[in-house]
């Protein structure tokens, strides 16, 4: 099987349009690792350059934030949704 990665608008330029992008399970950062594979230009996008999530970026796997699970580190199953959401901002 294959997790389903979400993306959002903003990041579609990098997958030809495409709003859902399949690729191998694994942890979180593998799944982006993936993603980053099949569509490079993701990982500056969404990473520091420490390797960690940027602050405006949030993942979530089913409707959980990995930043209050284990993080890139967070197991995502055969089968289950990620999405990249980018964080609003305003006033």
């Amino acid at each position: 099987m294959t997790v389903t990665i979400r993306v959002p608008t903003t990041l579609r330029t990098l997958t030809a349009g495409e709003s859902e992008i399949h690729v191998e399970p694994g942890t979180v950062g593998e799944v982006l690792a993936g993603l980053e594979a099949a569509h490079p230009g993701f990982a500056e996008r969404i990473l520091d350059d420490e390797g960690n999530l940027r602050r405006f970026v949030n993942i979530f796997v089913s409707d959980d934030d990995v930043r209050f699970m284990e993080g890139l580190a967070t197991p995502v199953p055969d089968g289950e949704t990620v999405s990249i959401v980018p964080a609003v901002a305003g006033g």
